[in-house]
């Protein structure tokens, strides 16, 4: 059977993305697709997007990635999108927002948050209504399923079996009637500091066939010292609020 790792929002941490490919390399996983939200809240974004491209067979835009590659980020000289340079940032902007492909029989559909943007939400953890998302939130998560025209899906196209999205950087697993939905979680920016977590997929790649499935999130320790020393070591602008993130 295959195995897939599924990553997201590393959000240019370099040291939590290494160990990540470093656990996923140890378990002699090769394929590797990115769920988005490579830059954005850390200091390596360039170092960032160049190790997603060299590693990941598929990578999807995030809402960060696209705030930060777009025009109104130039031309308000936003460190992060300074520091990628015009290459990289057109790399961004050209990223898909969906991919979907069969394992074990099942339609598998990706995406950074939802069908309908990549800001709206459906978060089974915590309630955001009284918060900045509260106008993106999705109460059912059936609307994960939805063939949406953002998604470029219409009535004619088949609804997945199973959604795998980010965002939340809280890794999540549940059925919901018959279907299935996980969150990968966080590399650089988890919820449980000093940990960055991603998704395993196993069954049979591009097989309409129906076996096995299996999906595992895990969780791994990495070195969050040495993240915060090459921030500190930074020319960020906002380094101070950054490392908040880092000391929960």
């Amino acid at each position: 059977m295959d195995k897939i790792a599924l990553i997201s929002d590393i959000h240019a941490n370099l040291t939590a993305l290494k160990a990540v490919l470093k656990d996923i390399k140890e378990r002699k996983i090769t394929k590797i697709f990115c769920l988005g939200d490579l830059v954005s809240k850390g200091v390596n974004p360039d170092k960032v997007i160049d190790l997603i491209k060299e590693n990941c067979e598929v990578v999807i835009k995030g809402n960060c990635d696209e705030i930060f590659s777009s025009e109104r980020a130039l031309k308000k000289k936003f460190w992060t999108r300074m520091k990628i340079g015009d290459q990289r940032a057109k790399y961004l902007q050209e990223l898909p927002v969906i991919y979907e492909f069969y394992l074990s029989g099942k339609l598998i559909r990706l995406f950074h948050a939802s069908p309908y943007s990549l800001e709206h939400i459906y978060n089974p953890t915590y309630d955001n209504k009284k918060t900045k998302y509260s106008e993106y939130i999705l109460d059912n998560p059936m609307e994960l399923f939805k063939n949406t025209d953002f998604i470029e899906k219409n009535k004619k196209d088949k609804i997945p079996d199973i959604i795998g999205y980010a965002h939340l950087h809280t890794p999540n697993l549940f059925q919901f009637k018959n279907k299935i939905i996980f969150n990968t979680g966080s590399v650089g920016l988890s919820e449980n500091i000093a940990t960055a977590s991603y998704t395993i997929m196993e069954g049979d790649l591009n097989s309409k066939n129906t076996n096995r499935i299996t999906i595992s999130n895990i969780i791994i320790p990495y070195d969050i010292n040495k993240e915060i020393g090459i921030i500190n070591n930074s020319d960020f602008p906002l380094k101070d609020d950054l490392l908040l993130n880092f000391r929960k």
